[in-house]
């Protein structure tokens, strides 16, 4: 059923002259709204689930003050009225006519003909909860289905829970200002609009290597003044910064990974994936050049990096297809399970390990495996200037004598950097000198799941079952196929991710065959051709808001598409954030309720199978629009959504998708609904972000 143009009403006049019959029709005029409320209220008690923060009224207020009111005995519009009401009661008499029925009539049909029956019956079922949909529109007018507003300009790189201001406001200092802090009330739904001059990022791997300087919130003198390493692997020109390496003073990155590999042992970087190491955990990344060299050689390197207002190393690495985050051992631990990497890295990345009483260095070790590595490269570790400087000579044998106490064993010390290799044996810890080191954390302090727990002064992932070292297991790709005893420690048997995987081999070539013509329009393809090799290929960040098993990220790497998936694990859902980093795959936990550290543009597609009805059977702590503004932020302009949700969804919660439909309107979203045909009882929901430009003030 089609939806018309919904029009104004027009104001009630007053008049002087009309006071004796005023009392009379105000006080008819009121009882009838009242009866119109709490009939309305009963009908469509719905709107609650994805409304938002302000107050709805019925009736737009009209010039004058007075609202309009479309009961005014005697005009076309209360006609009108009373009409759409006896097609709603009419409507609502048939539908229940028609199911009792239907229920009475399935009964004597035989069983083999009841399932082709059923499901025409719940397709008609489905269009006419649509259409009471559409009458509920028209009944309560545009006042609900406003569209959402833009944000106002400054906060056009804006994330929130990470504002430095407040945050000083509030007495937080000493790097604690750049932390995440949940206020009440700090939400706005709005839309953020890129900058002025934003254009769409280069497709990769083009884009690696340059991005557009408008895209992002940093200057040329921020550009020529950058200190790290890996952040000047970078040039500025004109509209454009290069990250490319053709020329001579590029070859740094390359040198530094093989140095790194031989001062672990091996021959050179390509070896890493042999000696154990998939997934590196970057601090203070610059830029992404190191992971972006690794990128070649299987290795997933994720940068994460403190809030910055400009010049983000996170904004930056997300803008060339790398994956990042923000990130901060300030003050609370990493959204990420014990046990969940093989290497970390820090090149000049702005941390003092030996402040903090070493609680930095017992976070590392955390979320470090057994047998991982840690990288440091500081001007502290370099001999002869410790030697010359007392100081730092100081701060260098405290961070030397904390690792030795957390049983990592110092592997090679060449210039300015470090590298130790973590044990992989638990007995190390009860031979260290009593007294020496932190203590080992007891059963209730070593939580496997911490979300922003406050830092610990113990040793962490000692009584987990995952305690693996990385030599003892598979290496990539067979890593990601896990075997029956690794699956049992998740209570899950072999045939369900193999199942698991198996859809998601389907879901994703039937992902590629509808978006292809959209996405690869410009690239002459037919039915049957191979998909488009890069740089044509426009898809590179995705996002899974919920990845129960990683099979999106699965499915798309078996089909060779070139793209990372960030994993994200609901703090409201099965926690299998611990399967997915097992698997050589990235993954965080977060609610959903609140604001993902990242910053606006960064995803082209987010991909949402399930959530809905997750949050939903959470009472919906916060409304669905909510949600959908937080996608609105994080999605580039002109990026995807799919969300994928079964009939149980449907049949439960009639009206979940239909909610998430209308708004999509409100959003700005260009939607479709699709149905599957391979499998009758999912439909899915696909959403494209448009590009709206901002206008010069």
């Amino acid at each position: 059923m089609s939806r018309p143009l919904h029009r104004g009403v027009p104001a009630i006049r007053v008049t002087s002259s009309s006071n004796g019959l005023l009392d009379s029709q105000v006080k008819e005029q009121i009882e009838k709204e009242e009866l119109d409320r709490n009939q309305s209220s009963h009908r469509f008690p719905f709107w609650s689930l994805f409304s938002d923060n302000s107050p709805l009224t019925k009736y737009d207020a009209t010039d004058n003050g007075f609202a309009s009111d479309p009961f005014i005995v005697g005009t076309p519009r209360s006609r009108h009225r009373l009409t759409i009401l006896l097609l709603k009661s009419s409507l609502v008499v048939i539908v229940i006519l028609a199911l009792t029925g239907s229920f009475w009539w399935t009964l004597s049909i035989s069983t083999s003909s009841r399932g082709h029956i059923f499901h025409s019956s719940r397709r008609l079922q489905e269009q006419l909860v649509s259409d009471l949909w559409d009458i509920g529109e028209l009944s309560f007018g545009t006042s609900r289905m406003k569209e959402i507003e833009f944000c106002p300009g400054e906060l056009e790189n804006y994330i929130p829970r990470f504002n430095v201001s407040e945050n000083l406001d509030s007495g937080f200092s000493d790097g604690n200002e750049y932390d995440r802090v949940c206020r009440q009330g700090s939400r706005q739904n709005c839309l953020v609009l890129p900058p002025m001059n934003y254009k769409i990022p280069l497709r990769w791997p083009t884009g690696r290597d340059i991005i557009w300087v408008a895209n992002v919130k940093i200057t040329g003198q921020e550009v020529f003044t950058s200190g790290s390493l890996t952040k000047r692997m970078m040039m500025l020109e004109e509209e454009q910064i290069s990250f490319r390496s053709a020329s001579l003073m590029f070859d740094g990155v390359e040198d530094y990974s093989h140095q790194i590999a031989e001062m672990i042992g091996l021959r050179n970087e390509s070896n890493f994936i042999q000696a154990g190491i998939r997934t590196i955990l970057d601090i203070g990344c610059g830029y992404g050049s190191f992971g972006a060299h690794l990128f070649s050689e299987q290795i997933l390197t994720i940068c994460i990096a403190n809030y910055e207002s400009s010049g983000s190393q996170v904004q930056l690495t997300l803008e060339r297809g790398l994956p990042a985050m923000i990130g901060s051992f300030s003050s609370k631990q990493l959204p990420h399970p014990s046990l969940s990497f093989d290497l970390l890295h820090c090149a000049r990345c702005g941390i003092d390990w030996d402040k903090n009483d070493g609680s930095f260095l017992i976070e590392v070790d955390r979320v470090l495996r057994p047998g991982g590595y840690f990288v440091w490269t500081s001007p502290l570790i370099n001999v002869q200037s410790s030697l010359r400087n007392k100081e730092k000579q100081k701060r260098w044998n405290f961070v030397r004598d904390f690792a030795e106490n957390l049983c990592w064993e110092l592997m090679s010390q060449q210039d300015e950097t470090v590298v130790w290799k973590k044990t992989s044996k638990k007995t190390c810890y009860n031979s260290r000198i009593s007294g020496s080191g932190p203590s080992i954390c007891s059963k209730v302090q070593d939580v496997e799941f911490p979300y922003y727990r406050p830092l610990q002064n113990c040793i962490g992932g000692m009584h987990s079952r995952r305690w693996v070292p990385i030599e003892e297991r598979a290496t990539w790709p067979s890593r990601s196929n896990l075997n029956p005893s690794e699956l049992a420690l998740y209570g899950l048997h072999l045939d369900e991710l193999n199942e698991d995987t198996a859809n998601y081999r389907i879901i994703v070539r039937n992902y590629w065959s509808l978006l292809s013509p959209l996405i690869f329009s410009d690239y002459p393809k037919r039915p049957g051709d191979e998909d488009p090799s890069p740089p044509y290929n426009m898809l590179r960040n995705v996002l899974d808001m919920n990845a129960r098993y990683g099979g999106l990220n699965a499915a798309l790497l078996e089909a060779r598409k070139s793209v990372w998936v960030m994993n994200v694990v609901p703090t409201t859902g099965p926690k299998y954030l611990p399967l997915i980093l097992d698997r050589g795959y990235f993954g965080v936990l977060h609610d959903w309720c609140e604001a993902f550290p990242t910053y606006p543009r960064t995803y082209d597609m987010v991909h949402a199978e399930g959530l809905l009805s997750l949050e939903s059977s959470q009472h919906w702590r916060c409304t669905m629009l909510d949600i959908f503004t937080e996608i609105d932020r994080m999605l580039r302009p002109e990026g995807w959504i799919i969300m994928l949700q079964g009939w149980i969804i449907i049949r439960d919660a009639a009206l979940l998708i239909d909610s998430a439909r209308v708004l999509t309107r409100r959003l700005k979203w260009e939607a479709r609904v699709i149905e599957i045909e391979s499998n009758n009882d999912e439909r899915l929901l696909i959403c494209q972000k448009p590009f709206f430009k901002r206008q010069p003030s």
